[in-house]
C-alpha cells in the first residue's frame, strides 16, 4: 500500500517541479529583460544628451557658459541667438547653399551609379569586370591628394566659386562606394523579371526603369545616406573651392563664426542647431526606412 501510494504522488511530484522550473526560468527572463532596458536605457541617454546640451548652450549668452556651471540650464532663454545668426551671420543663406548642393549630389548620385551597376552587374560585355575594378580604385583615392588637381581644373574651366565645383567632387568620391553596393544587390535579382519584359516586348531602357530601379529602393536609400552625410558635413572642398559669400555652405558659415578676438557662443550653437535639425528629422520620420537600408545594404552589399 505504501509503494501504491508513493507511485500515485510521483506524478503530482513531478508536476511541481516543472512549474517550478517554469516559474524560475520566468523569474531569470523577466531580469534579463529589464537589465537590457536598463542598458538601453542608458546609452539613449547618453546619445540623447549631446543634442539636448547642444540646444541648451545655443541658447545661452557668453557670460553665462563661461562664468557658470556650462551643464546647467539657461537662466534665460535667449532666442535672440537663433535670429542673429540666420540674419548677422547669414546662416539662412549657407543652409539653403548647402541644401542645393546636397539634394543635387545625392540625386545624380543615385542616377548615375544606379544607371553604371546595371550596366556591370546584368549586361554582357568583355570588360564589365574591369569597369568595376576601375571604378572601386576611387574608394583608395584619399580626398587631400585630389585639391591640387581639382582646384587648378576649377579655375581654369570656370567653374571655381560655383554648386558646380562642390557638386562634382562629391558625386565623384561617393560613386565608387555607391556602384559597389549597387552591383551586389543587381547581382540578386532573379534574371526571370528581364526575361518575362522581353518577352512583353519592354526594350532595355523600359526594363531598367520600370522594373529594376524600383526593386533597388533599399539600396538607393543606403548610398543616398552616405552621400547626403558626407555631402552635408564636408568642410575641406567647401573652404577650397569656394570663396565667395554667396556660394558657402552651412559648415563653411559656422566655421566663420568663431573670430579671431570675440565669438558669440551662443549664436554659434544656434547655427550648430540649424545644421543639426535635418539629420535629426530625416531620422524621426524615416527611422525604419533609415534601419532597413542599412540592414539591406549590409545584406545584399
Amino acid at each position: 500500500m505504501k509503494t501504491e501510494r508513493n507511485l500515485d504522488d510521483y506524478p503530482r511530484f513531478k508536476e511541481k517541479i516543472k512549474h517550478s522550473s517554469r516559474s524560475k526560468n520566468h523569474y531569470v527572463h523577466n531580469i534579463k529583460a529589464y537589465a537590457e532596458r536598463g542598458i538601453l536605457l542608458f546609452i539613449a541617454v547618453i546619445q540623447i544628451y549631446p543634442l539636448i546640451w547642444l540646444i541648451m548652450f545655443s541658447l545661452k549668452s557668453n557670460q553665462e557658459i563661461f562664468g557658470k556651471n556650462p551643464l546647467a540650464l539657461p537662466q534665460e532663454l535667449l532666442w535672440g541667438n537663433y535670429s542673429r545668426a540666420f540674419l548677422d551671420a547669414n546662416i539662412g543663406r549657407y543652409f539653403i547653399n548647402s541644401v542645393i548642393v546636397t539634394a543635387l549630389s545625392v540625386i545624380i548620385t543615385g542616377l548615375l551609379a544606379a544607371m553604371a551597376s546595371y550596366g556591370i552587374a546584368r549586361m554582357k560585355w568583355k570588360f564589365s569586370q574591369t569597369m568595376l575594378v576601375v571604378f572601386l580604385l576611387g574608394i583608395m583615392i584619399p580626398m587631400h591628394s585630389t585639391l591640387l588637381p581639382l582646384f587648378i581644373f576649377l579655375k581654369r574651366s570656370g567653374l571655381y566659386n560655383t554648386y558646380v565645383a562642390l557638386v562634382l567632387p562629391y558625386i565623384g568620391f561617393s560613386l565608387p562606394m555607391s556602384i559597389f553596393i549597387l552591383v551586389g544587390f543587381f547581382g540578386t535579382l532573379p534574371i526571370e523579371l528581364e526575361e518575362s519584359a522581353c518577352l512583353d516586348g519592354a526594350n532595355i531602357y523600359q526594363v531598367f526603369a520600370r522594373i529594376m530601379l524600383p526593386l533597388t529602393k533599399p539600396a538607393l536609400a543606403t548610398i543616398s545616406i552616405f552621400t547626403y552625410l558626407a555631402c552635408w558635413n564636408e568642410l575641406m572642398f567647401a573652404t577650397t573651392f569656394i570663396s565667395k559669400q554667396e556660394y558657402k555652405t552651412l559648415t563653411v558659415g559656422i566655421m566663420g563664426m568663431v573670430g579671431q578676438y570675440a565669438t558669440r557662443w551662443g549664436e554659434l550653437g544656434a547655427g550648430l542647431v540649424i545644421a543639426t535639425i535635418p539629420t535629426v528629422l530625416i531620422y524621426i520620420c524615416m527611422s525604419k526606412q533609415v534601419q532597413k537600408s542599412f540592414t539591406t545594404g549590409a545584406l545584399k552589399g
